[in-house]
């Protein structure tokens, strides 16, 4: 059995198809893993969605922050934006079944067997691995929950951007929620900035890569993420996997296979 992981799809079916052709993904015997954003900005979201959910026991997806706008839009706690191509996803016959089973899908995801761990954004720099899973599972426990409407409205905002155990409540969630699935920058105390969304080359002085936080909790950790697509797959820290290249951007999409490292992408057209 062979394990590949997978970058933002973002709703790029096509390619999805062409990577998996050149792989020669196989899924009575392969496992997918995808890094979150199944859906959003590109023009298939609703295959892809029906695809991976097909794939079974054969497949891992982390929530990315797309995933839980469409989730938030779904329980009419959100509106669409104009650039949101979701509406087949929320006017198809099998909407209910989908959005119940992506709102199951975890935040992150660690296999012991290979010491890999996986979140949409990354790990903040100040949670060491255990914690990490502890507070993504007490996420993931609401939006599993009988309202998950109500989660899902109160985990949209910047603030707060530091770390605290003693956070409490919507706070404490909403907290969680950025780390995991919106982090790019921090500033060297582990606080989160959410504000400076432009090229690595242009950032205020005080920002850094979240993976370059001084000593990142999590450092030995292996770590695959995708999310930040201005990287295209590459970092300079050891044990660290960027898996987003960009695909709805006209890059391409990339997969690694976990048991040897080995990348495959394929290019995607101009959108």
């Amino acid at each position: 059995m062979t394990t590949y992981v997978i970058g933002d799809v973002q709703g790029c079916f096509t390619e999805l198809e062409a990577l998996l052709k050149q792989i020669d993904f196989r899924q009575d015997n392969d496992t997918l893993w995808f890094t979150g954003d199944l859906v959003n900005r590109g023009p298939c979201s609703l295959e892809v969605l029906r695809f991976v959910k097909s794939l079974d026991q054969h497949q891992v997806a982390v929530l990315g922050n797309h995933d839980l706008h469409l989730l938030a839009v779904a329980y009419g706690v959100r509106e669409l934006h104009r650039d949101d191509t979701l509406d087949e996803i929320l006017t198809a016959p099998d909407k209910n079944e989908l959005i119940d089973w992506l709102r199951h899908r975890p935040l992150l995801h660690y296999d012991k067997s290979t010491g890999y761990v996986m979140a949409h954004a990354g790990l903040a720099p100040l949670w060491n691995l255990t914690q990490a899973r502890r507070l993504a599972e007490e996420v993931e426990m609401l939006l599993r929950g009988g309202t998950p409407e109500t989660f899902l409205k109160g985990i949209y905002g910047n603030q707060p951007d530091y770390w605290d155990d003693h956070l409490s409540g919507i706070e404490r969630w909403r907290c969680i929620v950025n780390f995991l699935t919106r982090m790019r920058f921090c500033y060297a105390d582990g606080r989160l900035d959410l504000s400076y969304k432009g090229e690595i080359g242009g950032k205020p002085k005080e920002l850094i890569p979240w993976f370059d936080v001084p000593e990142r909790e999590n450092v030995n950790e292996k770590i695959i993420f995708g999310h930040w697509a201005a990287l295209n797959g590459k970092t300079d820290a050891p044990n660290l996997y960027a898996l987003d290249t960009g695909c709805v951007w006209g890059n391409s999409l990339t997969a690694m296979c976990l048991e040897n490292g080995e990348r495959f992408s394929v290019h995607c057209g101009n959108r």
